[in-house]
């Protein structure tokens, strides 16, 4: 087999790799994207060694869970989207973390009622109980057909040998220096004499290592139980955490049926509760059909889609959390309910947020990482994971080398009080012992009669807008370079205000988009890292593009 690599120049001082060939589906092709090179090749070695797209899958987690720290790792939690190629099934792994046992509505709280986002966001108080481990096994057992000796190998040789230090990791090590040298491991770990390493400089994690050669020997039970397992939690109660060995043992993944819509002949494939993905993203599209949204102007469209944008999230903010403990109502996915929607909607001017109304009246995730891999015989996944604030929690467990998540600021610690990402709650997402919080993370298939998408991105609340102007640009035909290239803009219902990229729109339209109620803010950095694998499905076509904004690879193999 050969590679074929084409290499793009810098572009806004940030390295684009883009692969590219022709491959039909079961026949000699595959491809992998991710956000990091060495996360990529580990993926490729797997499948150049006969695994299959899941033991790939595997092997991409584990390696960035080691090289990505900021943005995943097996202390977090994530979803993943499979496609068994023989059964032509699709099916969604539910890897998000839970609260633990002890958790409760108002452990955020100050002796005033208000949030302490500190406890939230920071330590031991701050992490969820992590399910990549238990992925990672489930994967194994149920779809792959390679030992975890060999889909880990990659992650446990970085582990060990240490891999660079590169501008994004010294970036986000600088953003959040204060925190990581609060803990002795931390500070030991992931900082150089209590500072940021210098790039370039090794970033070893000898017990991490230990602990991914433990799961690859013993599997889940080697991380929730054990000696592993006694450490983190003898580590969580040293910091002022909450965490059992109870909270552990009974961490269990789930796997969902996911959630599907279609549009103008397309078929979506999409994450479920609780991720609140798929259905924001039906909602979007049934409104965008109600508004004769394909034959408007540019300035049209997007406010179309602002519009559109403000509704959906409105919903996500007011009705949705883990549907194991909620209930969610089934209208909001209707026809029926978009034309509801938008009994309020102007094409001559933008919907106040504030008219909407305040979703407290009935109340009574930055750093993220995604990839996406096809396989020769047509099995695909798409997969987002997060430690949520770029390096979690900060706190690296004593002795085991895991960071932990601080996922619990996804709930609502106070409904109607933002989260780290500006995302507003209700009571539907409040904390609950062993809940799962709501996530914006939202992988995806995309199937239309000539091609297939795999996509997916990080970016906190700005995930689903993304991944909505992805999709859109798929259908319109576009490139996966193109795709993951696109300039982009989101809106939540709060704040009220567009953000966009400084590229996003040209200053006609950022005049006629003021002109028409809207406030925009560019904003001071780009959105996302958006990994995605295009294939035409008449000729066997591959497209594999990894963001121009972030430092990945994506590489196709015939």
């Amino acid at each position: 087999m050969g590679v074929k690599i084409v290499i793009k120049p810098q572009l806004a001082g940030v390295f684009l790799c883009l692969l590219l060939c022709k491959a039909a589906i079961g026949a000699e092709g595959y491809a992998v994207a991710s956000a990091h090179k060495l996360a990529t090749n580990a993926g490729i070695d797997i499948l150049k060694q006969g695994g299959n797209a899941f033991d790939a899958a595997i092997a991409v987690t584990s390696t960035l869970a080691v090289v990505e720290p900021y943005s995943s790792g097996i202390g977090g939690g994530g979803f993943y989207l499979l496609h068994e190629a023989d059964k032509n099934r699709q099916i969604m792994l539910d890897a998000r973390e839970r609260a633990p046992l002890k958790g409760h509505r108002d452990m955020y709280l100050d002796a005033d009622g208000q949030v302490d986002h500190d406890l939230s966001m920071n330590g031991a108080t701050s992490a969820g109980i992590p399910g990549i481990p238990a992925a990672l096994s489930h994967l194994q057992q149920n779809y792959g057909v390679l030992p975890l000796s060999k889909t880990l190998a990659s992650a446990i040789k970085y582990a060990e040998q240490g891999f660079e230090v590169d501008p994004v990791y010294h970036r986000l090590a600088s953003f959040r220096l204060e925190v990581l040298q609060r803990y002795r491991s931390s500070r030991e770990t992931l900082l150089h004499s209590g500072e940021i390493p210098e790039q370039g400089s090794l970033i070893k994690q000898p017990d991490l290592a230990r602990t991914l050669r433990v799961l690859a020997s013993q599997g889940k039970a080697g991380f929730y139980q054990g000696e592993v397992a006694r450490k983190l939690v003898d580590s969580v109660h040293l910091y002022g955490g909450i965490w059992s060995l109870q909270d552990l043992g009974q961490y269990q993944l789930i796997e969902r049926e996911p959630a599907r819509f279609e549009f103008k002949g397309a078929k979506f494939v999409t994450a479920t509760l609780p991720s609140s993905g798929g259905i924001v993203l039906a909602g979007i599209f049934n409104m965008l059909e109600e508004m004769e949204f394909q034959s408007a102007n540019n300035i049209q469209r997007v406010h179309a889609l602002v519009e559109a944008m403000r509704r959906a999230y409105r919903d996500r903010a007011k009705f949705l959390g883990d549907s194991d403990y909620v209930d969610i109502p089934q209208q909001l996915t209707s026809r029926d309910y978009a034309k509801s929607q938008l009994a309020s909607y102007s094409g001559k001017h933008a919907t106040p947020s504030s008219s909407l109304g305040n979703i407290t009246d009935d109340a009574a995730g930055a750093d993220t990482t995604h990839f996406s891999i096809i396989d020769e015989h047509g099995n695909m996944v798409s997969a987002t994971l997060s430690v949520n604030y770029p390096f979690g929690s900060g706190l690296i467990a004593d002795g085991t080398g895991v960071l932990l998540n601080d996922e619990m600021d996804d709930f609502s610690a106070s409904p109607g009080v933002p989260n780290a990402y500006g995302l507003l709650g209700s009571e539907a997402n409040a904390i609950q012992p062993g809940k799962r919080m709501l996530s914006s993370m939202t992988p995806a298939f995309v199937y239309t009669p000539q091609r297939l998408m795999i996509s997916g991105t990080p970016g906190g609340s700005r995930i689903i807008t993304m991944q909505l102007l992805g999709m859109l640009e798929f259908l319109r035909g576009a490139s996966a370079a193109q795709i993951v290239s696109l300039p982009r803009f989101h809106h939540q219902y709060f704040p009220d205000s567009i953000y966009h990229e400084d590229n996003a729109f040209d200053q006609a339209t950022l005049d006629a988009l003021k002109g028409l109620g809207h406030e925009l803010k560019q904003s001071s950095y780009t959105f996302g890292n958006m990994q995605t694998i295009v294939v035409d499905q008449q000729s066997g076509e591959m497209q594999a593009a990894s963001d121009p904004r972030g430092i990945g690879a994506a590489v196709v193999v015939q």
